[in-house]
């Protein structure tokens, strides 16, 4: 069974630093591009990050851009999120997903991805 798995959330202050994990098992992950989104309480999912198939485009949302890296290492299965200098905004369940068509570049639309994982949830405190 194909899955996307999020571990690594937590709850930390502002100004902290948390790295989210989603492991990825059942399909061939190093031909997909990966994204993250994310969903605080009473908002619509967010577009956060994405990552081509092979690692050398990147996008990020003007909200995270110099605060979040992300990576992925296909020989693990698994993408990245790294998050310094969290503020409060940034509270939310983060979620990774996997581009629907091999090969792509990443994207910011939600539409474009089809297999999403649990989330794991982000809890920034002021």
């Amino acid at each position: 069974q194909v899955q996307l798995v999020e571990s690594g959330g937590g709850l930390v202050q502002a100004g902290g630093s948390l790295r989210l994990s989603c492991a990825a098992s059942g399909r061939t992950f190093s031909n997909y591009a990966m994204g993250w989104f994310r969903q605080a309480p009473g908002k619509e999912r967010e577009f956060v990050t994405t990552i081509s198939w092979r690692g050398g485009n990147i996008y990020y949302a003007d909200s995270v851009k110099g605060r979040f890296t992300i990576s992925r290492d296909n020989a693990k299965r698994t993408v990245y999120l790294q998050m310094n200098s969290l503020k409060p905004g940034d509270t939310a369940v983060y979620h990774c997903a996997a581009d629907r068509s091999a090969y792509g570049l990443g994207s910011a639309l939600r539409a474009n991805f089809g297999l999403w994982g649990q989330g794991t949830q982000v809890t920034v405190s002021s």
